[in-house]
């Protein structure tokens, strides 16, 4: 699987990975379609004209991988559940990084950070990494996961500039946004957002006991009632609209994978719609 996304990206690899580099190589005026967030402020204040940092790009990545692995992510089918998923993300991802001579670190986290793996090179990291994953016990119902959390950790974790990839299906109490957004002041985020077709659409199976899998809270539910299935979808689908508009403001590109997905070509897609944004941003 691996060989055969490193063979189809080719030139997409840059799109996919771009990031960031370390070293301020000068100030050139804003031209549309730069990135804000690399807006000199006290520069732009004095000159009264926006200023954009220039930097010198790194040759090599450090990307960290901030995996949720709360309860709701044990949901799926008995083929594939959203942890799987993640895993065979992190899998691909990962090796993907370091057989470019990259870095690849892991913060784990399940309502607190369970884990942290720092960012290493080669092979046998890589199988560490996924050995400590699939090692990670699942945990119980609890109260809500708070990704607020896991990103305020990885302020504190995460001292160089990086490529951050948020796995989790963003299940969660509220308030994550803001330090989402301080993070993205300094590194390149990427959120990856795990999910099951089931959890946009009921179906129509009659009375079902659903269980939250975050709280552990029972409830039985009558599939068999269309308005209910429709009140459902119609929620799902407020929940995701408000997520992606979450997304947008702090400019995070978004890749969703469900339990459902070929990896391989859901990466491709995602590489291919990054590629044209840069295009488009870029003036004519």
């Amino acid at each position: 699987m691996i060989r055969r996304l490193d063979g189809i990206l080719q030139g997409d690899y840059r799109s996919l990975f771009r990031g960031f580099g370390l070293d301020l190589a000068g100030l050139r005026e804003y031209q549309p379609g730069d990135d804000i967030r690399h807006i000199d402020w006290n520069v732009t204040a004095r000159l009264t004209t926006p200023y954009v940092r220039q930097y010198i790009e790194d040759r090599d990545i450090t990307a960290w991988f901030l995996l949720d692995l709360s309860p709701s992510v044990d949901f799926g089918t008995v083929n594939s559940l959203k942890r799987d998923r993640l895993v065979d993300f992190v899998s691909v991802l990962a090796r993907l990084l370091t057989r470019r001579g990259n870095r690849a670190g892991a913060i784990l986290f399940g309502g607190q950070v369970e884990h942290v793996i720092p960012p290493a090179g080669g092979r046998l990291h890589v199988l560490r990494l996924i050995n400590d994953l699939i090692e990670q016990p699942r945990l119980p119902a609890a109260p809500f996961t708070d990704l607020g959390l896991l990103f305020e950790n990885a302020l504190r974790t995460i001292r160089r500039r990086s490529l951050i990839f948020v796995v989790s299906d963003f299940i969660s109490a509220g308030g994550w946004e803001a330090p989402l957004g301080m993070l993205c002041r300094r590194h390149e985020v990427l959120a990856v957002q795990l999910w099951d077709r089931r959890e946009q659409e009921l179906p129509d199976i009659g009375l079902a006991l659903m269980q939250d899998a975050e709280t552990g809270e029972q409830l039985l539910v009558d599939t068999h009632d269309r308005r209910f299935r429709q009140r459902f979808h119609e929620a799902a689908q407020r929940r995701q609209a408000s997520l992606e508009a979450a997304l947008r403001r702090a400019r995070v590109d978004l890749l969703s994978l469900s339990t459902e997905d070929d990896l391989v070509r859901a990466i491709v897609e995602f590489a291919g719609r990054r590629r044209q944004q840069k295009q488009l941003a870029k003036p004519h």
